[in-house]
């Protein structure tokens, strides 16, 4: 366990390491500030209370519109596979404006909500929706037939099917869904950010693009990524405990 910790982090600090050391020879180009000049604009904004507010901003807005979006996602996406003519609806639907990428919908949306929360939002729930869609519907109309089957003929209740049959069989597949519609949010947020924004991660690493501060625009990115990573294993941490009777004898509990 150990070494394999230890095989994990050496190529990480072994870059971090020859990063600072050419950084200052001065071998690399002005725009790859040293890892210490990204620390220190790190603690600048945060001590100076600028980064704080730039994660809470963007804290509430993915949180608010990937909640928003993976809710509509498996509702619709459970009930399509379920019921013939939802799919029916909603299948030429997603296939008509899944492959569009988001963001184009934002000048639209910005004329709807405003410059504020609500349109930032609005475009990550609405980026959100479409692989989380999918995956539910694909993972309600990929369960053994059997298993509804044998309840349905055990006399079980249709509510009583859905919540201890076609729920957790859909699971892990729902959840894949759910894991792509996460970065499908923080990759929306950024660009939503850019527009109109005057607080937020997006805005603090344009901020220091537009100052030519390397290192603050850095310092920006990496708290992105932290928050990403974060919110990815918090994610996968909620996963391994609902499904946690389902991953026994498999791989991944291995």
């Amino acid at each position: 366990m150990r070494s394999k910790l230890i095989l994990n982090w050496t190529l990480p600090v072994v870059t971090l390491v020859a990063w600072e050391i050419f950084g200052r020879l001065g071998v690399l180009p002005e725009y790859l500030s040293a890892p210490t000049q990204i620390a220190a604009a790190f603690w600048e904004i945060a001590r100076s209370g600028e980064l704080a507010a730039a994660l809470a901003a963007s804290l509430f807005r993915v949180s608010a519109g990937f909640a928003i979006g993976t809710a509509a996602g498996v509702i619709v996406g459970l009930a399509a596979g379920l019921v013939p003519g939802v799919r029916r609806f909603f299948d030429p639907l997603v296939s008509f404006l899944f492959p569009i990428p988001k963001i184009a919908f934002l000048p639209v949306v910005l004329l709807l909500f405003g410059l504020g929360h609500a349109s930032k939002i609005s475009i990550i729930a609405f980026s959100v929706f479409f692989p989380v869609f999918v995956a539910a519907r694909h993972a309600v109309l990929s369960i053994n037939p059997l298993l509804l089957w044998a309840a349905r003929n055990m006399g079980t209740p249709p509510r009583t099917v859905f919540f201890r049959v076609v729920v957790p069989a859909a699971a892990p597949e729902l959840f894949a869904g759910i894991r792509i519609g996460l970065a499908h949010a923080f990759i929306v947020l950024f660009a939503a950010e850019l527009t109109g924004a005057k607080v937020g991660l997006a805005n603090l690493i344009s901020t220091g693009e537009e100052w030519v501060r390397f290192d603050l625009m850095f310092a920006g990115i990496v708290c992105f990524a932290a928050l990403g990573f974060v919110a990815d294993r918090i994610l996968m941490m909620v996963r391994r405990r609902v499904l946690r009777g389902q991953r026994i004898g498999t791989e991944e509990a291995a």
